[in-house]
């Protein structure tokens, strides 16, 4: 069995759960509220990290990581695909909203055929 086995299915489902996140409908306070959540958790780890760096070590001890720096990396690797996927996405509707806009102000100011103004 491959002693890195662990640590693959954790980044994979980090990765699922990132993109079930991205992928779901809705923009309710539901989903607020798992962002800030899920935000928090990020920070609450980050900050045991920096406190207690000898237990990123075995942290990854455990998951078959060789160091806790690289246990880092893989999860910071994570984090940065969600937000460059949750980034692009939110590009997206911008995007979106600016077209209907002026595409809405251009029939609202547009000239009926046949009638000049000046």
């Amino acid at each position: 069995m491959d002693p890195q086995l662990l640590i693959k299915l954790v980044l994979l489902l980090g990765l699922g759960a990132i993109a079930l996140l991205i992928l779901w409908p809705g923009r309710g306070a539901r989903r607020l509220a798992l962002r800030r959540i899920s935000l928090l958790f990020l920070v609450a780890c980050a900050a045991v990290a920096v406190v207690f760096p000898q237990l990123s070590n075995a942290v990854a001890t455990l998951f078959g990581v060789g160091r806790g720096a690289d246990l880092l990396l893989y999860g910071l690797v994570v984090c940065f695909v969600g937000y460059v996927i949750a980034t692009r996405a939110h590009h997206s509707r911008v995007d979106l909203q600016v077209t209907e806009l002026a595409r809405a102000q251009a029939l609202a100011r547009a000239v009926e055929p046949g009638s000049m103004r000046g």
